[in-house]
């Protein structure tokens, strides 16, 4: 039978039992990375031994930090940000400090609500994706005072400091790639650009790099469906089965991008050879889907590191200024993609 102690152990029993001052333990919890390895081991096996629980409430109470960092996402429900949090949420704890997620589901009032919810648990910063917020998150920001970053997106322009790519610019390259290969008739699957900058900035950049090639899409050509790739497949599936088809198609991300290519292969389509499909992202698993996804690799876990360094900055102000940092893109040409069957290469 398991025997509890009456007596809650505190800092002190920590440092009596690692053999430290209680300065040094707290400088362990509060700011992990000024303290010497072998002493932060010394701590954790003492705090391990004695099932030391730091009472976070308590600090707060007394004006100090909290040591959590809120993270507010569109969607925790496929692989779209899975690198971003991993690598966001290691970053954060090699700085001391603890992720608290939330997800909106690409609704930007109930967006409002969550950042209202973390900012009652007093988290000490908020860390949202992309630059498309309500007004009344931006007033809300602005009257807590919460150091707060937008992750994702880049722009010079932002209302906030940020850390991420030009997703307008990922749209150009990704039409650009297609263009090079002589496709004239390209086909567009994008989600739904409300409460998704993401996506409303790579179509235009797509559209845009395509009308300087003196390419026209047609409407009918230019298709939406939510990042499921079920629901991908069965958008694409009409367009793909006429007579008249595109020779490519350029998909919102690499989710998309495999729904089509299910699609093609359920049409008995030959992927590149009649029909090109290009993502953007650079998702686990691009690389191994039969043919191998070409498409815009954004540096995910970069950002993620760039994001968590800034934020732990922002929070203990050795930051003197909130700045904006823009991360390359990287086009991938893989199996997926290949020169139109329409335009050999003469050269």
């Amino acid at each position: 039978m398991t025997e509890y102690k009456k007596e809650k152990i505190d800092i002190f029993d920590v440092a009596k039992a690692a053999r430290v001052s209680t300065s040094t333990v707290s400088r362990a919890f509060n700011h992990p990375d000024l303290v010497n390895p072998s002493t932060r081991k010394k701590i954790e096996r003492a705090v391990q031994k004695l099932g030391y629980i730091r009472n976070r409430a308590a600090q707060v109470m007394h004006g100090r930090r909290s040591g959590t960092v809120g993270f507010v996402v569109p969607t925790i429900d496929n692989a779209i940000f899975a690198e971003l949090i991993q690598a966001f949420s290691d970053g954060l704890d090699q700085k001391g400090f603890t992720m608290l997620i939330a997800s909106h589901g690409f609704d930007l009032e109930r967006e409002y609500k969550m950042l209202r919810k973390l900012m009652e648990h007093r988290v000490d910063g908020l860390a949202l994706v992309g630059l498309e917020h309500s007004e009344a998150t931006h007033q809300l920001i602005t009257q807590q005072g919460v150091p707060t970053l937008a992750i994702w997106n880049y722009a010079d322009d932002a209302r906030m400091p940020c850390v991420g790519v030009d997703n307008a610019e990922a749209g150009r390259l990704a039409a650009r790639h297609l263009i090079d290969l002589g496709h004239r008739d390209v086909g567009l699957v994008f989600p739904n650009p409300v409460g998704n900058d993401r996506a409303q900035d790579r179509q235009e950049g797509a559209l845009e790099e395509l009308k300087q090639a003196g390419i026209d899409v047609p409407e009918d050509w230019t298709l939406q469906a939510p990042y499921s790739i079920a629901e991908a497949k069965q958008a694409s599936m009409s367009l793909l089965g006429r007579g008249k088809r595109p020779t490519a198609i350029l998909c919102g991300n690499d989710i998309i991008a495999q729904g089509v290519l299910y699609a093609a292969k359920n049409l008995g389509l030959k992927v590149p050879k009649e029909l090109s499909i290009m993502g953007i992202g650079d998702f686990k698993g691009s690389s191994e889907i039969e043919p191998a996804l070409s498409t815009i690799r954004i540096p995910a876990r970069r950002i993620g590191r760039l994001a968590a360094d800034q934020m732990a900055a922002s929070i203990s102000g050795t930051s003197e200024d909130a700045t904006q940092s823009k991360c390359d893109l990287t086009v991938l040409n893989r199996a997926s993609t290949g020169r139109c069957a329409d335009r050999p290469d003469r050269s």
